[in-house]
C-alpha cells in the first residue's frame, strides 16, 4: 500500500462521493476509480458498498479507514520532525493527556516555551490513560500525561507534583448537595456514572467495599465534560477528579474517606529525541 493511495482513500472516505473526492485531490473520476479497485484487489477484500449518489463504508472499509489515518498521521509526524530550520527551532510536539489537574502544570510549560520558541506548535490529545499509552506506543505521540493507576514499565517518566483528589459530581438539587463530603453508604442506592477503566474501577472497588457489588451502575465513561451533561440530565452522579471546573448547575463534593491519585509524564524508554522534543524536555525540568 502507498501512502499517496491511502490519502486517496480517506478522501473518498470522507466525502462518501468519487466525483467530489477527486475535485479535491485534482484528480478525474476514473483515476481515482482505478485507485481505489487496486487498493480493493491488493487487499482482496470490498472498502466500499456503491450506489448511484455515494457510496458507504464495508465493515473492512472502515477498518482501514482508522488504520490509514493512523498511517498517514504518522507518516506526517515523521516528515514535520524532519523540519529544521538554521538558528530557528520549530516543530511539533504531540502530547496525549488525560483530565487531570496537573494539565495546569503542563499548560504554563507550553506557554512559556512557546515564548521562547514561537515557531513551535503543540497537539494535545485528551483521553483516558489507555487510549494515550496505545498512541504512545504507535509513535503517534511524543509524551503522555497519565493519571494513575498506570503501568509506566515500559516508559521513562517524571511525576508530576499536584495529586487529585476524587469526588462525586451531582446535581444541585439532589440530596447529596447538603453534604460536604460523600461516603460509600451515601452512593449505594444512587445511580452512578464511573470511569470505564479496569485499573480506575478496581480502584474504586477497594474504596466502596462491599458495597461495590450492591451499587448501581448506569454508564461508564472516558472523559468528565460528557459525564457531566448526563448527571445534568439526571442519568446519575458521576465519581471522578476534582478538575475545579465551574458548573452553575452541578456540584463536586470530596470523597470520606479522602482518595487522591498521582499523575505521571511519561515518554518511551531509549528513543531519540528530536530537538523540538528534547528541547521541550529540559524546558520541563526548569519550570518552577
Amino acid at each position: 500500500m502507498e501512502l499517496r493511495v491511502l490519502r486517496y482513500f480517506l478522501a473518498v472516505a470522507q466525502e462518501e462521493n468519487i466525483t467530489k473526492a477527486a475535485a479535491i485531490l485534482h484528480l478525474t473520476q476514473p483515476t481515482l476509480s482505478r485507485q481505489l479497485i487496486g487498493l480493493e484487489e491488493e487487499l482482496g477484500v470490498r472498502l466500499f458498498q456503491r450506489s448511484r449518489y455515494h457510496i458507504i463504508l464495508t465493515n473492512e472499509g472502515m477498518l482501514l479507514r482508522r488504520r490509514a489515518q493512523e498511517l498517514v498521521d504518522l507518516a506526517d509526524k515523521t516528515a514535520r520532525e524532519f523540519t529544521v530550520r538554521e538558528r530557528e527551532l520549530i516543530g511539533e510536539i504531540a502530547i496525549g493527556a488525560g483530565e487531570t489537574r496537573s494539565m495546569t502544570f503542563l499548560s504554563q510549560a507550553i506557554r512559556t516555551f512557546r515564548e521562547r520558541y514561537p515557531k513551535v506548535t503543540f497537539r494535545i490529545f485528551s483521553a483516558n490513560a489507555d487510549d494515550v499509552r496505545e498512541r504512545l506506543d504507535m509513535g503517534l505521540l511524543d509524551m503522555g500525561l497519565l493519571t494513575e493507576p498506570a503501568d509506566v514499565g515500559k516508559y521513562a517518566f517524571c511525576r508530576m507534583r499536584e495529586r487529585d483528589c476524587w469526588g462525586v459530581l451531582v446535581r444541585v438539587d439532589s440530596p447529596l448537595a447538603a453534604l460536604k463530603t460523600v461516603t460509600p453508604q451515601d452512593l449505594e442506592s444512587v445511580p452512578l456514572l464511573l470511569s470505564g477503566r479496569e485499573g480506575v474501577q478496581r480502584e474504586l472497588a477497594n474504596w466502596f467495599g462491599n458495597r461495590w457489588e450492591h451499587l448501581q451502575i448506569a454508564a461508564t465513561f472516558n472523559l468528565i465534560l460528557n459525564a457531566a451533561n448526563m448527571v445534568r440530565c439526571g442519568v446519575g452522579a458521576a465519581l471522578g477528579l476534582d478538575l475545579n471546573l465551574a458548573f452553575d448547575d452541578l456540584r463536586f463534593l470530596p470523597l470520606s474517606p479522602a482518595m487522591e491519585t498521582g499523575t505521571v509524564l511519561v515518554w518511551k524508554k531509549d528513543q531519540v529525541l528530536t530537538p523540538v522534543v528534547e528541547a521541550f524536555h529540559q524546558h520541563m525540568k526548569n519550570v518552577p
